[in-house]
């Protein structure tokens, strides 16, 4: 029987994540709630949501990232969708609840992937239920929700669940069959669509709005050292931020965001 499995890592997400959860709640059959090494008051959020949802929540912390896709190993090559989410990522819970029973009908059995319609946040209004920031497309999506019955095997060096490493195809797939449903839709008309508050403080520890993802902070290593080495030697500027580059694309939006609160 197909099912959809939600996980979201998190790492000091208090501000926003348990709207996140709240919304993908009913789209996912089990929701994996994975820490790691929160400081602020994201594990007791997680802890609470836990008792909300006793059935379809499991908790988990961990110590290295790549230990989140070590929980999805007992899902390759079964007939399960890998719904990933994080902190900062609000869904369209109706949009949601429609999409999942296209899902489960096996409208998208072939694909290997999906992407979805994303706003890239750097303003929001909670009160007056507004927000402001530059869509995907032209930006990127960051949408992640993977056909675990396509592959055999997804082993490798795997920064954290469901990046990095090499996915091993079943015969009829590969890394290109991708449902790119951003450009299929329009925000307005989008069946799977999210608020992206990467641009906003998400946490009471920190002291920046803007924070590196974990795929930041590993291409920062190695030859990452050395280009900082020679921008200093050469006083070169420093380059505009990964999310900066590819999630600020195009043109500034500004929507009506009462759908995700």
């Amino acid at each position: 029987m197909k099912k959809i499995i939600g996980i979201l890592l998190v790492r000091n997400e208090e501000r926003f994540v348990e709207q996140a959860v709240h919304n993908v709640i009913d789209f996912c059959d089990y929701l994996l709630l994975v820490d790691h090494q929160s400081s602020d008051q994201t594990v007791s959020i997680l802890q609470r949501l836990r008792e909300v949802y006793p059935e379809k929540v499991f908790l988990h912390q961990i110590q290295h990232p790549a230990q989140s896709h070590e929980l999805l190993q007992p899902f390759v090559g079964s007939d399960t969708w890998v719904f990933g989410v994080d902190g900062d990522e609000l869904y369209d819970p109706e949009r949601l609840a429609s999409f999942r029973k296209r899902i489960l009908a096996g409208e998208f059995d072939q694909e290997w992937m999906v992407l979805g319609n994303v706003l890239h946040v750097d303003k929001l209004d909670e009160q007056a239920h507004r927000a402001a920031g530059y869509l995907a497309p032209p930006s990127r999506s960051i949408t992640k929700l993977y056909n675990f019955a396509a592959i055999d095997a997804w082993k490798g060096n795997t920064v954290e669940r469901l990046h990095g490493g090499q996915p091993e195809f079943r015969p009829g797939f590969h890394e290109q069959k991708k449902r790119l449903l951003h450009h299929e839709y329009s925000w307005e008309q989008s069946p799977l669509r999210c608020l992206h508050l990467c641009f906003l403080q998400r946490s009471s520890v920190e002291l920046s709005e803007q924070r590196q993802n974990i795929m930041e902070i590993s291409a920062r290593r190695g030859m990452g050292f050395f280009k900082r080495i020679a921008r200093a030697l050469f006083h070169l500027p420093e380059p505009a931020s990964w999310k900066q580059q590819h999630y600020q694309r195009g043109e500034h939006h500004a929507i009506d965001a009462a759908a995700f609160f």
